[in-house]
């Protein structure tokens, strides 16, 4: 972590997900981790203040542990509490909630600021992991109590425009190193999308479901 208040904060928080790990599959402690790591790394292309970015990362998810597939407003309350706890000011709190709601990838656009762009392709990277829909995929819809054509249509909505609009990514990092592995990901979700309306695949699945192998 950057400073004294991002440790804080970062241990403060490690405890309330480890303390809700059964319910957190998908953005768990193990997500939250990994795009503060990756958000402080993209946010080194931009002179902007990391340790803001940083404590956005962390506290970004916070909504999932209040509601399940609820959007970021709902974790503004815990935001917070947990920002302040670790030493933050109310101003600064407020700029890391709006950084926060910047960078949601419902509603991002092309002229976020800096910092938000930092957060954004963090965040965006982990859902664009190759290992993402392996091992992770079940738990977000179990976590976000949805099916998996919910969730292939959430992927496509959200991601496809952005891949069409050249705004995928933003940095250069994260274009250069990770964008082929996001257009693969999109790919495969646009043809779970199409298997799923295959009806033979759509009968092996109901098969499945009733002996309960899924």
């Amino acid at each position: 972590m950057l400073t004294s208040r991002t440790t804080t904060l970062a241990a403060n928080l490690e405890g309330l997900y480890r303390r809700h790990h059964k319910d957190m599959l998908f953005h768990g402690w193990h997500h939250i981790y990994f795009v503060a790591k990756k958000a402080v790394y993209f946010a080194k292309e931009y002179d902007i203040n990391r340790e803001i970015v940083e404590a956005a990362a962390l506290t970004h998810d916070l909504n999932y542990l209040v509601a399940a597939n609820s959007k970021p407003e709902k974790g503004k309350a815990l935001r917070v509490q947990y920002l302040q706890d670790a030493g933050f000011s109310i101003s600064e709190t407020q700029a890391i909630d709006d950084l926060v709601m910047e960078g949601d990838i419902a509603t991002r656009h092309a002229n976020i600021s800096d910092a938000a762009k930092a957060l954004s392709d963090a965040d965006t990277l982990f859902k664009a992991l190759p290992v993402t829909p392996i091992i992770f995929a079940r738990g977000f819809t179990i976590e976000n109590k949805i099916d998996i054509r919910k969730l292939a249509d959430k992927v496509v909505g959200d991601q496809k425009p952005l891949m069409d609009k050249g705004i995928y990514f933003y940095t250069d990092i994260a274009k250069e190193k990770y964008l082929e592995w996001a257009a693969t990901n999109l790919k495969m979700w646009e043809n779970v999308r199409s298997a799923l309306d295959d009806e033979d695949v759509d009968e092996m699945l109901s098969i499945a479901r009733t002996l309960k192998v899924i």
